[in-house]
């Protein structure tokens, strides 16, 4: 009997203050095949990150306590390869620890597709 693979299942860990922002975020994503773990905090994102489990971080910059970019920062040291997108109306100085950055106001079609980009890359 053939064993048919199916086709690996991509987590993102999506991090953004904005209730609304996060949950169309999500359903958004959700729609094109993709396991979306939200998070209101990089505080937050940071206890559930594990490189094992999510293929992406997506981040919002400005967000109470801590910055997406100070998050993305943490991330990297934790896992070099995982690849982080910053979608922000105010982008760090300090883009190194970000693979993409997108500018809000954006369409959420621009974040899924750099999403696309950088996960094929894996």
């Amino acid at each position: 009997m053939e064993k048919t693979l199916e086709p690996q299942l991509r987590t993102i860990l999506l991090v953004d203050d904005d209730v609304d922002t996060r949950q169309l975020t999500k359903m958004f994503l959700n729609n094109f095949g993709y396991e979306v773990e939200a998070t209101n905090s990089a505080g937050e994102a940071l206890s559930r990150f594990n490189p094992s489990i999510h293929h992406l971080v997506l981040t919002d910059n400005s967000m109470p306590g801590m910055t997406g970019g100070e998050m993305a920062q943490v991330i990297k040291q934790r896992s070099p390869a995982t690849p982080v997108v910053m979608c922000s109306g105010n982008p760090p100085n300090d883009c190194s620890s970000i693979d993409v950055v997108i500018k809000k106001p954006t369409y959420l079609l621009a974040i899924k597709d750099a999403i696309d980009k950088l996960l094929a890359a894996k």
